[in-house]
């Protein structure tokens, strides 16, 4: 085994890796950027190097300077984690010149499965079945369109080189292929500088059904079972859970042969993935499939394959690189259970999924158990920097079977408090909670098809969540003000005496929020009056009592009109969050009727920092509400900004190829 371990990676993958090599007392060799210099990998890890400024191409994906940090660190090994270089042939090159092992397959192994149409080629002659498609050299746009007519719509574009939903694009109808292809290869030449492109057709009511797989120099190959990855957005997986739910045993031995016969056609070694495509209606069938991409790394997903082996796949990656047989033989290698893995991402569901950044002001996260397992590249005070992928955590949950599993994934989901920052935890919850979810009637399109439940309206705060605000800014100016007398040691002060005087006196206070949720009135007012220890809230549907204790951390004890609880009350600036159980909520403490936030809906500017790709209209153009008028990429993803309304462009502020910060106009209306 080795000394000493550099992660050429970051966030909860580096940790997680860290975890693996600090059971094993490998010492552990840290990376960072500018905007990383205070994460959660360099402090877990023994030592750490600088590689350049926050974007990516400068630092995680600049392949001399990681080199330099190989040398300079005296690394005997490097782990790619995945993402970033992890399926680099380069790079894998480059850590073998610097005298360093790279955990992963050989640079020939990364190059035949790094192209979809090599890989293709390649599983052809191996008897793996393929989808069919158009997986030639030729890229003329007119040749692949006349190949996606023969192939018969919809069909689906995918770059050659991609992976993790980018440079993909779904085509229904002749007339959007043109403008799909454009797209997907801009996203493809500027994520993996290749904008090589392959059609295939689109599989309708599709499962996303991957075989992990193992490989050792000594001629060893193995798979660990299945997971289903089929619950995505944007081509990107969202839930993943193993074994794949109905999958009879037929069918899992003919997709685990298929995997290992692709992995031996490379000479593979090390962890990776062969990624299927399933026909749901023949999903129960052996000859159901097709080879659809091998991933040459590990996967985001792994936690669930773990947790239903107990194997550490992190360790068998070390134990492969350092020249070990793979420590299992396949009729060694047991499945027990089922295990579900969520992605919890920093995002706006309700704004078409637009990631966040910024600083996560709080963070709580379920109890770790033999049942619950978080894996995570970040701390509470940490922000979610722009230049990166916005996941805050993978929340995974394990029991002897799948409803006993879920119960478990929805606990823990419940358990899990985010606040600084929108989070897709409600949508997780929602899809935890659904029926259709529960009944493991899955498809790449279960999102889209349930949207309506997913991505419903958030909900206005009720009475007692009213009061329980209200309650948290009466105790808080309270507390304030008592720390503010002790700090005068007024001895005179009422906040000394033991009379029940308080701040508010027999006066009435008036509290004033708006709730968001509450499209035509948002304007909520309160009005408070102290009694037996606690308060009378007037709201706008009567009357309750309500009294409790309030902590410096924001978690406050309450009786609400009787019923008795805890929550967590979060204050940024004049913004409350109120976070309970399985709900958060959302309000904005004004000083007046009639204030509160701003409203920006409409305004044509930049939700996030980015980079401007395309410009889709000219000055004096008239446009329709809908259309596309600027592509910005932000956090690894093409955005697209349309008309609110209709009107005319009377001015573009910026350039394509310019950087723009968030809220930056980009461009003007004015009405027609």
């Amino acid at each position: 085994m080795f000394d000493s371990l550099l992660i050429a990676n970051r966030g909860e993958i580096a940790c997680r890796v860290i975890e693996t090599a600090r059971r094993h007392a490998i010492r552990t060799i840290a990376v960072y950027s500018d905007a990383d210099a205070g994460s959660r990998h360099v402090a877990m890890a023994d030592s750490a190097f600088h590689i350049g400024p926050s974007p990516a191409r400068a630092s995680y994906l600049n392949i001399e300077n990681l080199v330099a940090a190989i040398r300079m660190s005296g690394a005997q090994a490097v782990h790619p984690g995945y993402g970033f270089l992890s399926e680099n042939a380069e790079f894998a090159e480059a850590v073998a010149k610097a005298g360093a092992v790279f955990v992963g397959p050989s640079p020939d192994a990364i190059r035949a499965m790094g192209s979809k149409i090599n890989a293709k080629r390649i599983m052809a002659k191996a008897g793996v079945p393929l989808v069919p498609g158009y997986h030639e050299d030729d890229q003329n746009p007119a040749v692949l369109a006349e190949a996606a007519a023969e192939i018969g719509y919809p069909v689906m574009i995918k770059a050659s080189a991609g992976g993790g939903g980018r440079g993909m694009r779904r085509v229904d109808v002749p007339a959007d292929f043109s403008k799909a292809l454009d797209g997907a290869k801009r996203e493809a030449l500027s994520g993996f500088g290749d904008d090589t492109m392959l059609i295939e057709k689109f599989i309708l009511q599709p499962r996303h059904i991957e075989m992990q797989i193992f490989a050792d120099r000594h001629g060893n190959a193995v798979h660990l079972f299945e997971r289903d990855c089929s619950i995505q957005r944007r081509h990107q997986k969202v839930v993943e859970e193993a074994p794949a739910p109905g999958i009879p045993p037929a069918v899992r031995d003919a997709m685990g042969s298929a995997a290992i016969a692709a992995a031996q056609a490379i000479g593979y070694e090390g962890a990776g993935t062969v990624e299927f495509i399933v026909e749901g209606k023949r999903a129960d069938r052996p000859d159901g499939f097709y080879f659809m991409e091998m991933n040459t790394r590990l996967q985001v997903e792994h936690p669930v394959s773990e947790m239903i082996t107990g194997v550490d796949l992190v360790e068998w990656q070390l134990l492969v690189a350092a020249g070990a047989a793979l420590p299992l033989r396949q009729d060694e290698i047991v499945a027990s259970g089922h295990a579900l893995e969520v992605r919890l991402y920093a995002e706006n569901p309700a704004r078409n999924f637009l990631p966040q950044a910024g600083r996560l002001d709080h963070l709580r996260f379920p109890l770790a158990s033999r049942h619950v397992r978080v894996d995570t590249g970040v701390r509470e005070g940490d922000a979610v920097s722009p230049f990166y992928d916005p996941m805050i955590a993978k929340i995974i949950a394990w029991d002897t079977d799948r409803p006993r599993a879920l119960r478990r994934l929805r606990g823990a989901l419940a358990a899990t408090e985010v606040a600084g920052l929108n989070t897709n935890l409600a949508f997780l919850a929602a899809i935890a909670a659904h029926p259709a979810f529960a009944e493991a009637a899955l498809d790449t399109g279960f999102i889209e098809t349930h949207a309506a439940d997913l991505i419903a309206s958030p909900t206005p705060a009720g009475p007692i969540v009213l009061a329980l605000a209200a309650l948290a800014e009466l105790l808080r100016i309270d507390a304030d003000a008592a720390r503010l007398a002790a700090r005068t040691q007024d001895l005179h002060s009422p906040w000394h005496a033991r009379d029940g005087w308080r701040l508010v006196g027999r006066a009435e206070t008036e509290i004033v929020f708006t709730d968001d949720a509450l499209k035509d009135d948002p304007v909520i007012t309160l009005r408070a009056r102290p009694k037996e220890g606690g308060y009378q809230i007037t709201h706008p549907g009567g009357i309750i009592f309500a009294r409790g204790s309030l902590d410096e951390s924001g978690a406050i004890s309450a009786d609400i009109g009787g019923v008795r609880l805890r929550a967590k009350v979060l204050h940024d600036g004049d913004m409350v969050q109120i976070i309970m159980p399985g709900e958060s909520y959302r309000l904005h403490r004004v000083t007046a009727v009639g204030g509160g936030p701003p409203l920006r809906g409409g305004q044509l500017t930049a939700p996030m920092p980015g980079r401007i790709v395309a410009i889709h209209v000219a000055v004096g153009e008239k446009v329709r509400t809908g259309q596309s008028l600027i592509v910005l990429e932000a956090m690894k993803m093409e955005h697209i900004i349309t008309a609110p309304a209709d009107g005319t462009v009377a001015a573009i502020h910026h350039a394509a190829g310019d950087q723009v910060a968030e809220n930056a106009e980009l461009l003007s209306l004015a009405s027609q």
